[in-house]
């Protein structure tokens, strides 16, 4: 008996032994493959990064070649100074009457047809909550109502001050949200989970609010028309997406333009008036502060509070002092030599909530400036004084605005006298751009210091130490910002005095990352929700999500290599010196990367980008063409045309929208006409108005009059293409050549 039980013991232990190897075994196997899994998640988050930066680089130099031609380009007429001026300031859309009253919408009928959702002002909760689901299933808003709720959002804004103050004590909670997109289903997520905004559940969204996404018009109008409800609990801050430069080049301009074909252009001028008015931060219990971007060695606050942010246009280009000067000496010219009435000077304000008195300009200007510093913690107004303040200028300007009705022009010469002095102040400096610059465009690093941007090639990278002397400085306890995917939808960094949220979910691609929005309480202990809007990522396994989101990547990546082709073949026969036609993996690998310049891990990505041979070499000319045929499949184009466009569409699509100043989608001859006179200008060539007309006839190849996008990049393809033809004819009459012509087969 004593036997058999010690035999039962013995087998039962060896059982157990067993089991725990076995378990050994399948907990090492799952590390394994969960760190696998996180290998590749990790190298395909870096594709999708470094391709989004890339085009962000992209976007700055093609500006910065633009901005530079208009800088060393002198008009010779007012046409071609008017033109200039469009191109990249805020007189763009050139400014009329009507705009001006802001009433101009009301001229704009709404058929009888229309079934979608209806807007009055003051606007009430139910209104919000209706325009929600309007959206939600699809209906359009009347362009009627869409300016409409873009004026009275206008008219709060330019009250608001530059870094926005709020108080847990009022609200339950404040909820804060990062970079949305135009991603709809988002936000609507985050108002199911989180709650509609309400006197007790308090909202801000951090900016980028547009661009890239589907439906950043919808975006912009739930969150325009919740802030007209709810003005002291629901908060926006400016992204560097809000910007009427940037929307050229990432969708918003072109979205815009397709919803609202007739008073799009409209529509653009008045959201370019707002995003200026857009406030830069908000404080939450004077310590937690939330900016879009991050900071710099060089961020203050104070400075932040006075500068004159509707100034800041874009973040893309600094309009210097001396280009406002000239323009503004050239508008007292022609106002000098005008017969009639006398338009009102520049500098005196347009709206009924701008801060400045034409009698007393300078003590108004004062007042605006001390008005927007009473947001920071140190030296903040009396809050009695500067709702006086706010109120003499009011009545100020209303006084203003009858006497210029009743056609008494004393003022006008009064405020003309102070134009010397005021025009230069209202101006911002290149240090104030720059400040705002970097609290749009900056990321945190883990390095300390502080250095340039280059992979964005805007803002700067600010180490812990910046934060840490920011917070002492400012006696804040952390930083919430956005403006960078995050796979979770959330980060911290610095030690946890920096937190990133980013809430447009599914960014890069279906299951790519998570959304995020913060929570803070009266403890402002940071309490963070995650969440996917899209309901198909829920179905799939972390395996499937993981391998559905790396071939998008590796399919942009080829994209990306294919549209190299020409410098990536330049490049492999400098590492093929002996010409035998294949070059070793490891050379590979130095040569994309030197062409691309991405930063990947190229050898991890090796085999999935190539099929290379036992012997660890590659075919290149052979790998270039199975690039090409993968293209080619989709796009029936020659493939060396078909490089270009790949390599050059974004940019030409921008060029586009550049030319097309007025954007009504075509671009016009006299549009046409101005931008070749600043080429030539640049490139030194000589060329008449009727050869340019001649050369806008060729372009415009179904002779209506105007140059579409689709004619354009036409035109450029049938240049490409003539020129690889010429190209390729010179090479064979070379070939043909005898010997004794002094040419050989290889000269070409």
């Amino acid at each position: 008996m004593g036997s058999s039980s010690s035999s039962q013991h013995h087998f039962a232990f060896q059982n157990a032994e067993k089991a725990f190897k076995a378990a050994a075994l399948i907990q090492r196997w799952y590390r394994r493959y969960m760190a696998r899994l996180e290998m590749r998640r990790r190298c395909t988050w870096n594709i999708f990064q470094s391709i989004e930066y890339a085009g962000q680089q992209d976007q700055v130099k093609l500006h910065d070649f633009f901005s530079y031609l208009v800088d060393h380009f002198t008009p010779t007429s007012h046409h071609e100074r008017d033109f200039l001026n469009r191109m990249f300031t805020e007189e763009r859309f050139a400014q009329d009457v009507e705009t001006e009253k802001g009433g101009d919408y009301e001229s704009i009928e709404v058929p009888d047809s229309y079934t979608g959702p209806h807007l009055s002002f003051p606007l009430l909760p139910d209104h919000a909550t209706a325009l929600v689901e309007a959206f939600r299933l699809r209906q359009q808003l009347h362009a009627r109502y869409v300016l409409s709720l873009l004026y009275e959002t206008r008219k709060h804004l330019v009250q608001l001050p530059n870094i926005n103050r709020i108080s847990t004590c009022y609200s339950e909670e404040i909820t804060v949200c990062g970079d949305l997109h135009g991603q709809l289903d988002d936000l609507i997520f985050i108002f199911y989970k989180n709650g509609l905004p309400s006197p007790e559940r308090a909202y801000v969204f951090n900016g980028d609010f547009v661009d890239r996404g589907k439906d950043s018009v919808e975006v912009l109008m739930v969150l325009f028309a919740f802030m007209l409800v709810y003005p002291k609990e629901f908060h926006l801050n400016r992204g560097n997406h809000e910007d009427h430069l940037v929307n050229l080049r990432y969708g918003f301009t072109k979205e815009v333009m397709q919803k609202y074909k007739i008073h799009g252009k409209k529509i653009l001028r008045t959201l370019q008036d707002v995003f200026c008015w857009l406030p830069l931060a908000t404080l939450v219990d004077e310590k937690v502060l939330v900016l879009h971007g991050g900071v710099s060695d060089r961020t203050d606050l104070e400075l932040l509070a006075k500068v004159d942010r509707h100034k800041i246009v874009s973040t893309l280009r600094c309009k210097m002092r001396k280009e406002s000067e000239n323009r503004e000496e050239q508008k007292r010219k022609i106002n000098q030599t005008s017969s009639g009435q006398r338009p009102t000077p520049w500098f005196l304000p347009q709206s009924r909530s701008l801060p400045s008195s034409p009698c007393h300009l300078g003590s108004g200007l004062k007042a605006h400036k001390a008005c927007r510093s009473c947001s920071i913690p140190c030296g903040s107004l009396d809050h009695k004084e500067q709702q006086s303040r706010q109120m003499r200028r009011s009545v100020d300007l209303e006084l203003e605005r009858c006497r210029q009705q009743a056609g008494f022009p004393g003022i006008e010469e009064k405020a003309a006298d102070c134009d010397a002095d005021a025009g230069e102040s209202l101006e911002p400096t290149p240090e104030e751009w720059k400040q705002v610059v970097d609290i749009l465009w900056s990321d945190p690093m883990a390095q300390e210091g502080c250095k340039a941007n280059t992979i964005r090639g805007g803002g700067c990278y600010f180490g812990p130490d910046v934060t840490e002397k920011l917070l002492e400085k400012y006696k804040l306890q952390f930083l919430i910002r956005s403006h960078e995917c995050k796979p979770e939808g959330y980060e911290f960094c610095h030690n946890r005095k920096v937190l990133t949220i980013f809430s447009a979910s599914n960014y890069y691609e279906v299951g790519s990352n998570r959304g995020a929005y913060v929570k803070l309480g009266p403890a402002l202990i940071p309490h963070i929700v995650q969440y996917q809007a899209n309901k198909t990522t829920h179905r799939l396994t972390m395996r499937q999500r993981i391998s559905r989101v790396e071939e998008s990547a590796l399919r942009a990546l080829r994209q990306n290599l294919f549209a190299h082709s020409s410098d990536l073949l330049v490049e492999f026969k400098k590492h093929d010196a002996s010409e035998s036609g294949v070059v070793t993996l490891s050379d590979w690998a130095v040569a994309v990367e030197s062409v691309l310049h991405l930063g990947l891990p190229w050898r991890m990505l090796r085999p999935q980008l190539v099929n290379s041979s036992g012997d660890n070499v590659l075919e290149y000319k052979s790998w270039l063409e199975s690039l090409a045929k993968e293209q080619l499949s989709r796009e029936n184009i020659q493939s060396s045309l078909l490089e270009k466009l790949y390599r050059n569409r974004s940019n030409l699509e921008t060029i586009f929208r550049i030319i097309d100043s007025d954007h009504s989608g075509f671009i016009s001859l006299d549009e046409f006409r101005q931008t070749w006179k600043l080429f030539s200008s640049h490139m030194n060539i000589d060329i008449t108005d009727d050869n340019i007309c001649d050369l806008a006839r060729s372009i415009d190849f179904n002779k209506d009059g105007h140059i579409d996008i689709n004619e354009f990049l036409e035109a450029f393809r049938l240049v490409e293409q003539s020129c690889s033809e010429g190209h390729a004819s010179a090479c064979l009459q070379s070939t043909d050549t005898p010997k004794n012509g002094q040419s050989s087969p290889g000269a070409c």
